[in-house]
Parts: C-alpha cells; structure tokens; sequence
C-alpha cells in the first residue's frame, strides 16, 4: 500500500485545465481568476451571485488524470467570502461525478491543500472534470469567493490510459456483480446460475459464498460457526477491528526508587524506551530554575524507579541541559544524546559546541563522541529538533530545531542530517529549505514530530512551528530515495481541530498508525478553551483521522485534586510508546493556565491504553447472532421445549449481560416460543439472508458482495 503510494506520488504534478462552466458570478470577479495566485490583488478572485448551496465552479482538465490533491489560495488577510464549507467532486462527465472532499478553509491568510479521493476499492479514479461546491462562507449574509485553484495528481499517459482501462472494466465488473446480488436475495437462483456462467464472475470470494451456502441454503448453524472461527483464526476480522473506534483509559503511575525519591518536577527533559528489556529512562530537563542531569530508569515489570545519576557530567557524561533529543539503539543497547538549550540571559558567556554522547547501558559507560559536531559536518549547537535511529542500519537522523548562537536574532534552523554510527561521520542531507529540485521542500521548524519506519525506510515529518507560524503539513522523507513527499493528511483540518503547539507523536510501525497527544492549541493564546487534552490516531493505510480523546475544560482546582483520571493539559512534557503492549507513557511538562504566573512545571507520570475490540470479542457476538437464528427456526418446529432448553443453555452461554441492549433481546426472544409462521420456508430465508448480510460486516470489502442495491440506482425521474 505504501510503496504504491510513493510511486504515484513521484509521477505526481501540477495539472492544467480550463473553466468549463460556473453556477453564476459578479463582475468582475470571473471563474478564470483562480487560475491565477494573486493574494495581493483583491479581485483575483471568483464570487458567486448567490449564497445559495447550488454554487459552483466546474473545471475541466487539459488531459485526464488521477487528481490526489487541491490548494485553495487566498487573500493576503482574512476574509468574510472565505469558503468555511465545500465540496469536491470529479469525474470522467460532467454529469455523472462522485464526491471527492468534503471540508472547509480557515478564515487566514495561509493557502491549504487537501488530499482528494482518488482510489475507491483498489481501483484508481481517472477524472476530466473537477467541481468545487461552495456550502457555507464565513458571513452568512455574504457570496462565496474562491481565490486560486490548484491541482496536482498523475498525468502521464501510459498510466492514466491504464488507470482508465481498469477503471472501465471495474465498473462493468460490478454491474453484474449487482445484478448477481440482486438476484440472490431474491431468491432468483436460475437467473443468477445462468448469469454467472455466462459471464464467469464471481460475486464475492469462495469463502464467503461457502458461509451463504451454510447459512442460507443449508441451516447448519454449528458449520457457520465453525466457518467463522477458522476466519478468525485466518485473520480475516482485522481490517473490521481497525475500523472500530478505540476504547481508552489513563492510569496515573505512582512509583519511587528504593529510597522513596522519584523524578522531581521538570520540563524540556527526554525519554526513550527499551521495549525488550522492559524499562523508561528520563534524562536532565529544566525545573524552573536550573538545567538538571540527573539520569533515571522506569522497570516497567516491578514499577519501579532507579536514579542511575545525580549528575551524568560526572560519570564523563553530558552536563546539565534541556530541550535535547535522546534516542536508543535496541540493538547495541546504547543511548544517543544530542543538543540543548541556553537561554538569552545565558549565552553572553556560554560554551556554544555541539557536544554529542552516547551511554552504554550494558556496562553503566558514557562516552563523549564528539566535543562539537558543527566541526565534522553536523549540526551546529540546536534544541527543539528532532532525533531518530534506525538500529539495524546503525544511522540516526537529525532534523530541525533552531541554531544557538550569541546573537539572537534573527531565529536560524537546521537541516536534515545524519550520522554513520559504524563509521563515525555526519552528513548534511538537506541545508535549511533546501528542495533538491524535488517539487515538494523540507522547510525546517521546531516543534515537530519525526517518526521512522525502519522497515520502508522512511521519515515522517509533522507539523510544527517555524517563525511563530504553524505548520500542518505531513511530509515524507524516502531515505534511499533521497526524496520528499507529502501525504495531505492535516488533521488540523477538522472542525473540532486546530493547529497545535504543544504535540508529542509516536508510531506503531507494525499497524502502521500514529499517535499524537495535544495539550495547547496556541502557545499564544492562553484563553481557556485553547487549554485542553487531545488525543488522536492517524492510520497510514486507511488513510484516515480519528480523534479518541479529548478532555473537558477544567478549572485548577479539578487538575491539582486527587479527584483527576487523566493527566492535565501541558506542553514541554514526554511521550513514549511501548509497541508491543499497546501502552503510551507521559511524564512531566509544564502545566497550561490562562495565567502563565500560575503555570508550573509537573512530575505526574501516566500510561494511557488504547483498547479495540479482539478476536474473541467478535466470536461472541457473532455466535450469538447465529444461535438466535437457529432458536427462531426451532421455535416454528412446534418443539418449544427443546427451543426453552436452547434457549436457556446454547444461547444464554453468548449473551453478555452487561450490555443492556444485548441483555434485552435475548430476553424478548422468548416471544417466539408462542409465534406462529404461515410460510416457514420464506420466513426462514428471509431471516437467514438477513443473519448472513449482518455477518459480512466482519469481513475485508475485498472478499464480500457490494455494498449497493441494484434497485437503488434506479431513478424516479
């Protein structure tokens, strides 16, 4: 999925195209002024004659081709025309369209591009028309404006002709498919024989049409259990699990080392995890007064903490310092240390080298790697970057972050390096901005995530800050590509959603998803409803936002009570992820308070555990949906006491009580003991049809029938 991704993305450009027509429009704001960037000029721009939700303005390509993304240009400064809500959609006429967005612009100055639609069950979508179709702007009494219009996606011939080609023989595909479904409900077994052997296709795979056979041709309810549990077995319920909603729940950690002690309050410190060996280590940060060094580790198993150092300075380790990166070689079992902080008030006689360390775990061992990396081809002396190792490799990536100097002004940042830990040297990948004739720049910032994927060799950029502005952007560095992409993936675009400062990101490489924690929305804005907990989960491959988590407002009286089950809003706090467990751990930072008097600086420690639903789960609610039937058909039998017994044993041992829902129906089932059926054998189908729909849900879309009607697409003219 994602290599596929990446080759699309290389082969992706910007597209020509012409207007083809609009809803309306007022002199002198015509349609074709978006085909034109002009935030200055005021009336480069479109403007409906009308704020009603049949506007619209309808592009044609130059040529056809796969459309991933659009940016929406805008004026210099707010504006009330600005679209809060639209709609895209594309297709190959004008006349037959599908929806390809659905979402809205922030009233600012900053242009902002989405991701379109373009692959709908694994089959690209090859588009001639693009249409934009304003619903709301941010006045309501006022027109709509579109300022610039821009399009990227695949143009090149060879593929698109191909695109093309599949996409035509999908949609024939699924006509008959259609018509084969159609005529399985109805129970028109001739029509759909003779249909089917003509044109050899097949409504759905083997599997699934050997659970209708049981099901619904046969009423052996024991063999579509034992169906279904070989599907569980087979993994066959895992695209179903991904898709369901994330149940959560915060722990707060209370742990000591053997004397009692613990990390004491802090903020700008670092952690890093060592998932095999089971344990957390914490390093230096700032407590409000002093830059620490004091070095500790979490065992996760015994729930405990150890002070390895008061002062790592005098093991031959790093002095005291804040805003660093750590990061971990799981292999090699050793810890990298790289940059700090010095404040303004500190640099007039301030040690500006760009020291570098590593601890061996194994043999309790800092050892200084280099007493100034800017000397040797790396970074200058920097904080707030970000840090990753890929162990088997044996490189680590460094990007971002600002540059400490004497002077400072003006803000200056670092770019995209690496280092050789075999062979001892750094390398500069990309200088500060630096596009490498590559369509898409790796603009630096602070206050970003990076992730990688050790496996794909990729780097993953999010978001950040860069001049006060913020970035949403969800970049892709391919390391042996030497290439950057970027996946339109802001999840700041959300209504309920705003840009954040103060976001901590980790990854699960083996779900492919990302999870970022928020705590500040703006480190300027300190009114109350810019200070709460977000939580939300990015999955890579279903391309899709989910928020899991959001925390009320609270006053300081809620948050510094005993009363609290999360941890409170923050910034300049850690997070760390345990992949294997499924566990997420934060500690520390400074707390969010409209009054920054008030703000202090924390020592909590929490776990989050995000919760979906497991296998067995699903066995238990899908054996009782099976066992209900097969009591209703023992019921139209006559033979009621063996259905009570059924009823009683068999069924009651799947029903799960402490859902209400469930509880209720299973007690109403007791009605069909008294029910009499005229036509058994219809009323029997019809139910069994019914029980083995509701089951397809559990299953990938690629395995089952199609999802539409065949009599839904006839239409009432």
């Amino acid at each position: 999925m994602l290599s596929i991704k990446k080759h699309h993305l290389e082969h992706s450009v910007k597209l020509s195209y012409e207007i083809y027509s609009c809803s309306s429009y007022t002199a002198p704001y015509q349609p074709r002024n978006i085909m034109e960037d002009k935030p200055s000029d005021q009336s480069s721009r479109w403007s409906s004659k009308s704020n009603d939700q049949m506007q619209y303005v309808l592009i044609k390509l130059d040529s056809m081709a796969i459309v991933h993304s659009i940016t929406f240009g805008k004026y210099h400064k707010e504006h009330i025309c600005n679209l809060k809500q639209f709609k895209v959609y594309g297709g190959l006429t004008p006349n037959n369209m599908i929806e390809l967005l659905h979402s809205g612009l922030r009233n600012n100055s900053r242009s902002e591009t989405f991701r379109l639609k373009h692959r709908t069950n694994q089959v690209l979508l090859p588009c001639q028309y693009i249409k934009i179709a304003p619903l709301a702007a941010y006045s309501p009494d006022f027109n709509f404006s579109i300022w610039y219009i821009e399009l990227k996606g695949i143009q090149s011939p060879e593929i698109v002709q191909q695109v093309y080609l599949d996409y035509i023989k999908f949609r024939e595909n699924e006509a008959i498919r259609l018509c084969l479904k159609h005529f399985r409900q109805r129970n028109y077994l001739d029509a759909f024989n003779a249909l089917q052997s003509k044109t050899k296709t097949l409504l759905e795979d083997p599997f699934i049409t050997e659970l209708y056979e049981q099901i619904v041709s046969n009423g052996d309810f024991q063999m579509a259990e034992d169906t279904m549990i070989n599907a569980a077995e087979k993994g066959l319920f895992e695209e179903y699990i991904r898709n369901c909603p994330h149940n959560y729940f915060w722990k707060k950690i209370e742990a000591t080392d053997a004397c009692g002690d613990s990390p004491c309050t802090r903020g700008g410190h670092q952690m890093c995890i060592d998932v095999e060996a089971g344990q957390i280590y914490l390093l230096g940060g700032w407590d409000g007064n002093n830059n620490l060094a004091d070095f500790w580790s979490y065992d996760i198993n015994t729930k405990k903490w150890n002070r390895i150092s008061h002062n790592t300075r005098e093991q031959g380790g790093p002095g005291p310092r804040s805003n660093h990166k750590i990061c971990l070689d799981h292999i090699m079992k050793r810890i990298y240390v790289f940059g700090r902080f010095i404040g303004r008030g500190s640099r007039a006689n301030a040690n500006f080298n760009s020291d570098f360390y590593s601890y061996d775990i194994i043999n309790n061992k800092w050892i200084k790697l280099c007493d100034n990396t800017a000397l040797v081809g790396g970074p200058s002396l920097i904080y707030d970057h970000q840090m990753c190792i890929d162990s088997e490799a044996q490189m680590i990536y460094v990007f971002g972050g600002r540059t400490v100097h004497p002077d400072t002004e003006p803000f200056t940042y670092s770019g995209l390096y690496s280092y050789n830990i075999r062979s001892d040297e750094w390398k500069l990948i990309r200088s500060n901005d630096e596009s490498n004739s590559d369509y898409v720049p790796l603009k630096s910032r602070i206050g970003h995530s990076m992730l990688l994927d050790q496996n794909e060799k990729l780097l993953f950029i999010i978001g950040g800050d860069r001049d006060n502005t913020f970035l949403n952007d969800f970049l892709i560095y391919d390391i042996k590509a030497g290439l950057v992409h970027e996946l339109i993936a802001d999840y700041a675009t959300h209504e309920d959603h705003d840009s954040v400062f103060t976001q901590r990101t980790t990854f699960d490489m083996d779900t492919q998803e990302f999870y970022v924690l928020s705590g500040l929305k703006d480190k300027r804005d300190k009114r109350s409803q810019a200070i709460k907990n977000s939580f939300w989960v990015y999955d890579l491959r279903l391309d899709k936002w989910t928020k899991i988590y959001q925390s009320e407002v609270y006053g300081t009286q809620y948050w510094e009570s005993d009363e609290t089950i999360e941890p409170r809003p923050r910034y300049a706090h850690q997070m760390i992820y345990d992949n294997v467990h499924k566990v997420q751990y934060v500690f520390g930072g400074r707390a969010v308070e409209t009054d920054v008097l008030k703000q202090q600086r924390l020592d909590d420690f929490w776990e989050l555990h995000l919760v979906r639903p497991k296998s067995e789960d699903l066995l238990r609610r899908i054996q009782f949906q099976i066992r209900k039937q097969k009591f209703r058909e023992m019921c139209y039998e006559g033979d009621t006491v063996k259905a009570l017994k059924y009823l009683q044993v068999q069924l009651g041992q799947v029903v799960d009580h402490s859902i209400e829902a469930e509880s209720t129906e299973f007690r109403e089932l007791t009605s069909y003991l008294f029910h009499k059926v005229e036509d058994k054998a219809s009323s029997s189908f019809n139910l069994r049809t019914e029980l083995f729909e509701n089951l397809l849900e559990f299953f990938p879309n690629t395995m089952k029938q199609p999802k539409d009607n065949l009599i839904d697409l006839v239409k009432i003219e």
